[in-house]
């Protein structure tokens, strides 16, 4: 092995060796028991980030779990053609390259381009996924677009729409303007923005009056354009200034229609004026409350957000009514939605009609894509009638079929579940699965898989001229099948019936209801046992948190605080960082505070830290919250943590290779040492197991932390030295059976987290154990052995690495040098204490470096000493002579006085309210732990001096 550990050195000629062995691939032994996991499907347009890598190494770390378990194992992979984010991609592309738009191309020809860019570039997150280890099977990678994908989204179509859960009607969705498509929930981003509030005399009808005497009412809304659309105007029943108005009418201003009073609770009594404008085409709880009372629906904007010619006016089931006419005032047509708002607020005020405006703080729905303001608007579109597919998926939970990780994410599933409202399926894009429906000249439906088999079923003849649907699918609709689909439904193919039902589904808590739910919804009306009774996609969904940076805010390329995992590995320049944060941000303002926080948060840019290292983290933040704070401390920490296990690793070859390691023949004899080791890695063997299948990774990373740190590198390794340089051949034997064999069964162990370090080691360890292989992937992974269990070893090392720690802490304490031998005094120690002390006698001295150990009676004081009390006795270090009285008790009193200055300095910090008031909690919450340990510092050195002044 080489003396320095280069993570860059062995990482990615590794994984393409791994590759292209396909140690990735199932094993297809049919004996074993089958696991499976489908990876969320990644946009095809996308780059890894932090969110990719955390979800990701949980994935792979259970794959490679279960396959060294023996187990038939999937990791499928794929990914996803994100309709509106390549179509974004690509029309950009061809903006700046040719000058031209989509319309310029044409549909197909678009189409065209867009594959053709997907060849080119649509694979950057794959490349990356292989640079985090991902043991995917990249020979069965799908895509939601190659062609037995789109025949099953074609097919469940179809399927849905002749059972009656597809429909297509007219509702309000979200709209986004500039793309002109519905977008989901998802992808609208609430930002806090500037806004106002508008209030405007709408005047009552046939002389009527308020409890006021007033001949007007007054509404408040934040949307004065809207007011076009009016359709009624709402108060609550119990609001005595108004309840007598209930069925009578308003004058809708500017417009001259008579719009109807209705009685409904939305109106909050509370607050506002009690009044309420209801746009039942343009606002979704008003859409509510226009269904409510049967209200018309005036749709005033076109797809792009400008004012119409005239108004669409419907009635609530969605049909064109002529009941009032749409008519729009001429002043006001064609405008762009804001000039329209200007406009209007403008002849209001002009006609007296403008009460008066409020300014404050608002919340507005945003395209995460677009960056334009959403508009509720009234469309036709296509739906799933989702309430029964949603009562067998609440069942499948409700039953255990279905665990979440953790269980209190049950709840926000039951919640959506329980409320759910049909499903807009349709998009008004060109890339995605075009919708298998073709409409006549007289406008009716037919709905198949293709047109050849509409055409046939309906006996249509080639003079019926039939037009495809523009729309295509919502992108969520293809990702809902994606647990069945990619093991090639509608076919019973073999892999569908081995890997279906999937075993585990790792993901976010913020996509529960926009994927998880479906698929579970999707999958179990479709895919059937053989009894016929409907499969679950997954048998657990384990939630993870969001990934924040270090001060708990999320990462947004906006705050500049986004970070990339491929720089935690290779490394990154602080001005190329800086330059990738800011980018081509057109603000200066906030360019320059993105590279001050920059140079601030990494003055030295970010150096190596490798693969393993950051996996490792991820895996160690994974706790069950839903926010987790990245931090650098923490990675450094375990890229460290790399070095130790890589340093440890050469140790043991360079005191067995070419040695006697007790494989064959000879006798072994095992130390204390040995027997401990043997029994502490059993034991950690199971604590690990347990964690890893509670899907607690955070613990699992600690467990084997806490064990190669401490246990093994630092006690066991030292432990070892004794019998190394003058034990017999017996124990010699025994000791370096055991350093290979804990080492091996240790790299086994950590291998599904930190793969290719282990890999690495393993191969020059294997030879030593004679547990030969091609890869570590393949090896059996560690099991946990009763019979193995030492309990007198591990009571016997421990008291030992308690009087070792007691010794060495005095000296640290007292300034004694390390080198200086000590005479040590036990007291009142126990009959076991006493067989510990004569077994292991040379083993104590030689590590606690101790010229003698010396019983005392229980009644003996001693001389002058620093006690310490351990298991069964009171251990005494006699201080005369070993230190100097004045110059230990001006180096007390100095200290003390350093630790003084800076309790002071954090007791000022709290008394200020400015620091409480505006620190971020992460740094108060330091301050506070700095404290603390300050406090119990003084303490300790408090003691010491009163020793200091007896001697």
């Amino acid at each position: 092995m080489d003396k320095i550990y280069n993570p860059k050195d062995i990482e990615q000629p590794l994984y393409k060796r791994w590759e292209q062995q396909g140690y990735f691939k199932p094993n297809n032994n049919t004996l074993q028991d089958s696991y499976c996991i489908m990876i969320p499907p990644p946009n095809v347009t996308g780059s890894l980030h932090m969110g990719h890598a955390f979800q990701q190494t949980i994935m792979d770390t259970l794959i490679r779990y279960q396959r060294m378990q023996g187990k038939n194992t999937l990791w499928q992979t794929g990914t996803d053609h994100a309709g509106i984010a390549t179509q974004m991609v690509v029309e950009r592309k061809i903006a700046v390259e040719e000058g031209k738009t989509r319309h310029d191309y044409g549909r197909h020809a678009f189409i065209d381009k867009i594959w053709q860019w997907k060849a080119q570039s649509g694979d950057t997150i794959t490349h990356q996924m292989r640079r985090l280890g991902n043991s995917v099977d990249w020979e069965r990678e799908r895509f939601t677009m190659d062609e037995g994908l789109s025949n099953a989204v074609k097919e469940v179509f179809v399927r849905l729409y002749q059972e009656d859960l597809i429909y297509r009607g007219k509702r309000l969705v979200n709209w986004d303007p500039k793309l002109c498509t519905v977008i989901s929930d998802l992808e609208v981003e609430h930002r806090e923005s500037k806004g106002a509030m508008w209030y405007l005399h709408y005047p009552l009808a046939d002389g009527a009056r308020t409890a006021e005497g007033l001949d007007y009412l007054v509404v408040a809304t934040t949307r004065p354009e809207t007011m076009l659309g009016d359709t009624g105007v709402a108060v609550n029943p119990e609001d005595l200034r108004y309840r007598h108005l209930i069925g009578q009418f308003v004058i809708l201003p500017l417009v001259g229609r008579r719009i109807p009073i209705v009685g409904d609770t939305y109106a909050d009594i509370t607050k506002g004026t009690g009044c309420v404008k209801i746009t039942p085409a343009h606002d979704f709880n008003d859409y509510a409350v226009g269904k409510r009372h049967t209200l018309l629906m005036i749709n005033i904007l076109t797809f792009d957000g400008n004012i119409r010619q005239n108004g669409e006016v419907f009635n609530t089931l969605g049909e064109v009514s002529d009941v009032v006419s749409g008519e729009i005032p001429a002043l006001f047509r064609g405008l762009e939605r804001f000039t329209a708002r200007k406009a209007i607020v403008e002849e209001f005020d002009r006609l007296g009609l403008l009460a008066e405006v409020k300014y404050y703080d608002q919340i507005v729905p945003f395209g995460d894509r677009s960056g334009v303001i959403i508009e509720p608007m009234l469309t036709d579109q296509w739906y799933i009638h989702t309430t029964p597919l949603a009562k067998v998926a609440v069942e499948a939970v409700e039953k255990g079929e279905i665990q979440f990780v953790p269980k209190q994410y049950e709840n926000m599933y039951f919640s959506w579940m329980r409320n759910i409202e049909d499903w807009c399926i349709s998009r008004q894009l060109w890339w995605g699965c075009r919708i298998p429906a073709w409409y006549d000249t007289a406008g009716r439906i037919y709905v198949g898989r293709n047109e050849d088999e509409v055409r046939q079923q309906h006996q249509l003849g080639d003079d019926v001229t039939l037009r495809q649907d523009d729309d295509v699918l919502d992108t969520w609709f293809s990702s809902g099948l994606w647990t069945f689909s990619t093991l090639g439904w509608p076919e019973n193919t073999d892999a569908l019936r081995t890997f279906h039902p999937t075993n585990v589904v790792v993901s976010g808590f913020d996509i529960i209801f926009f994927w998880i739910a479906r698929m579970i919804m999707l999958t179990m009306h479709l895919v059937k046992d053989d009894n016929g009774k409907p499969q679950v996609p997954f048998e657990t969904v384990c939630i993870t948190g969001l990934i924040r940076d270090e001060e708990g805010q999320k990462m947004s390329k906006s705050k500049g605080n986004v970070i990339d995992p491929l720089d935690m590995i290779d490394g990154i320049s602080l001005a190329d960082l800086i330059q990738k944060r800011i980018g081509n941000m057109m603000q200066p303002h906030l360019a320059n505070k993105i590279r001050k926080r920059t140079e601030k948060q990494f003055p030295n840019g970010i150096k190596p830290h490798g693969t393993d290292a950051l996996r490792f983290t991820l895996a160690a933040l994974a706790s069950t919250g839903r926010d987790i704070n990245w931090d650098m401390k923490r990675l450094e920490g375990y890229r460290n943590f790399c070095n130790k296990l890589w340093n440890a690793s050469r140790f043991v070859l360079m005191n067995t290779e070419e040695q006697d390691c007790g494989l064959h023949y000879g006798n072994k004899v095992l130390s204390l040492a040995d027997r401990w080791i043997l029994t502490e890695f059993n034991q950690t063997v199971k604590t690990f197991r347990e964690a890893l299948d509670n899907y607690r990774f955070d613990l699992a990373a600690n467990i084997l932390y806490t064990f190669t740190w401490n246990q093994f590198c630092d006690w066991y390794l030292e432990l070892t030295k004794p019998v190394m340089s003058s034990g017999s051949e017996a124990e010699l034997r025994g000791t370096r059976h055991t350093l290979i064999t804990v080492l091996e069964s240790l790299l086994r162990l950590a291998h599904p987290i930190i793969p290719f370090i282990t890999e690495t080691i393993w191969q020059q360890v294997q030879t030593l154990t004679g547990n030969l292989g091609d890869t570590l992937m393949l090896q059996s992974f560690p099991s946990y052995d009763a019979a193995l269990a030492d309990a007198s070893a591990l009571t016997d090392l421990e008291w030992i690495k308690q009087a070792i720690i007691a010794v060495r802490t005095t000296r640290a304490e007292m300034n004694i040098p390390k080198a200086k031998p000590l005479a040590v005094l036990l007291r009142q120690a126990s009959p076991t204490v006493v067989r510990r002390v004569k077994e292991n006698l040379n083993f104590i001295l030689t590590l606690a470096r101790l010229d003698s150990i010396t019983l005392l009676p229980s009644d003996n004081k001693g001389p002058v000493s620093i006690i310490q009390i351990i298991d069964g006795a009171e251990l005494l270090i006699p201080l005369a002579g070993l230190v100097d009285k004045d110059t230990e008790q001006n180096r007390l009193e100095r200290e003390i006085e350093r630790i003084d200055s800076e309790i002071n300095r954090i007791t000022a910090k709290f008394a200020n309210e400015g620091f409480i008031g505006h620190a971020p909690e992460v740094v108060i919450a330091q301050e506070r732990k700095k404290l603390a340990s300050y406090q119990q510092s003084r303490e300790r050195l408090l003691k010491q001096q009163a020793i200091i002044v007896s001697l």
